[in-house]
């Protein structure tokens, strides 16, 4: 028995079995176990960033969340220290939360048509939530730039979001509720009956209801769906559902405005989370490829604003040639990096998470040699293009569209932000230009 299981054990005052780490949760560790055969999850704070007040204040929302008649799992135990961590035990639902298996499965296919309307549903009662201390209710936009502004890392695509959301802010609707904050497909969970849990309350905070409405409908969380909101339906059941269950909905141009908000948001949220492998304070292969994420969300809002279209980009991998760099012996670099993705696709792991990992590991494989490949051809063709706009650096030109002094020459612009972000994704991920959907 290791020392975590000990902990649950000597906690829970009875033999602790099966104890296992999930892959989700980038932010938190979620493990599952039985309790003298009761199905349990854990969730609880790596050690090396304990947040017990954030803890005690997800326990209480989910306390709130079920008067509230928002299903959500019921807490067994909470505390500040368990194998010295803060943690939160509660019970283990039944369902399915990986986005792809929920779009793509037969067994669900009946469920799938209904999901956006019943979602619209559980969101208006949940905005009936009774709020619990120390939610944070700062302003959405001031807070997101000042989050922006901390990494000292100045994007033009940000820019050019961060102008569109002051420049079109919708008047005060004067509602404000309890706001999930992350309420999105991968943290809900459901089962042929509907949707059975609403997981994951970390970021939930005091703010206009429609933000939750917004986000759901981000374009990263369809995983390459046609359906608007989270992959599953229209905009208009969402609506419909909401106000069917009691809720005001938002205007489409309200819900737009959360819309493109949201694709900001998760963009700063993949750079904060970046930061962690950047800094040492995390090594996880999840966190350095998520640094390579940002540009999906970048290429998401020149979309949702209409600065761009869906382009169709082939993979450089599948026309490169492996070259022989003698001295050295054969096989070449190349052929080394791609044998090595494919043993940690192949290779057989032991459980989810690292199954996850290995599939990570080889995306930022397939990154790197892209990088590898191009990494000098778009280095110079960047410059170029920046010099064109009599800027030295990115952080020139993201200066010039803050200031906007450069408002008089936007389309050029606009054609130089979208040309980097199209060769950062070629690297990245080039299968993402083609998405549309929007």
């Amino acid at each position: 028995m290791n020392a975590l299981e000990q902990a649950l054990a000597a906690r829970l005052g009875t033999a602790v079995s099966n104890l296992h780490r999930l892959s989700g949760g980038a932010s938190r560790e979620t493990w599952s176990f039985e309790a003298d055969g009761r199905p349990l999850i854990l969730r609880r704070d790596p050690p090396a960033f304990p947040d017990p007040d954030a803890m005690a204040r997800e326990a209480a929302l989910l306390v709130s969340a079920a008067s509230a008649d928002v299903p959500v799992p019921h807490v067994v135990d909470h505390g500040d220290d368990l194998a010295g961590s803060p943690y939160l035990i509660m019970e283990r639902l039944y369902g399915e939360t990986i986005p792809r298996r929920l779009l793509r499965d037969e067994r669900l296919a009946g469920v799938r048509p209904r999901l956006a309307r019943e979602l619209g549903g559980i969101l208006a009662r949940l905005h009936t939530m009774a709020p619990v201390p120390g939610l944070p209710g700062d302003d959405p936009l001031t807070a997101i730039t000042a989050y922006y502004e901390e990494f000292d890392e100045p994007r033009p695509s940000v820019e050019l979001a961060l102008r569109w959301l002051h420049e079109h802010r919708p008047p005060a609707s004067g509602r404000r509720t309890v706001v999930h904050g992350d309420f999105r497909n991968g943290n809900l969970m459901i089962d042929t009956t509907g949707v059975t849990g609403v997981l994951d309350w970390e970021l939930a905070h005091t703010g206009d209801p429609a933000e939750d409405l917004g986000w759901l409908c981000v374009k990263a969380w369809r995983f390459g769906s046609p359906h608007p909101v989270g992959g599953f339906g229209s905009r208009e059941d969402l609506l419909a559902g909401y106000a069917e269950a009691g809720g005001t909905p938002p205007t489409p141009e309200e819900l737009h405005w959360w819309e493109v908000y949201g694709t900001l948001r998760w963009a700063i949220l993949c750079r904060h989370q970046a930061e962690r492998f950047l800094s040492g304070s995390d090594l996880s292969i999840e966190y350095a490829v998520l640094g390579r994420k940002v540009c999906e969300q970048e290429h998401d809002l020149l979309l949702t604003l209409g600065l761009t279209e869906p382009a169709t980009v082939q993979d450089p991998l599948k026309s490169a040639r492996n070259t022989v760099t003698p001295p050295h012996d054969r096989p070449d670099a190349s052929t080394l990096i791609d044998a090595v993705g494919a043993f940690l696709i192949e290779a057989e792991q032991p459980d989810d998470r690292l199954r996850f990992h290995a599939r990570v590991a080889a995306s930022a494989l397939r990154i790197a040699r892209r990088e590898l490949l191009l990494g000098e051809t778009h280095k110079a063709a960047h410059q170029a293009r920046l010099q064109n706009l009599g800027c030295d650096s990115d952080a020139d030109l993201a200066k010039a569209i803050r200031e906007g002094t450069l408002d008089d020459r936007k389309d050029e612009v606009v054609a130089a932000v979208r040309a980097s972000i199209t060769e950062k994704l070629t690297v990245a991920n080039p299968a993402h230009l083609a998405t549309d959907w929007t």
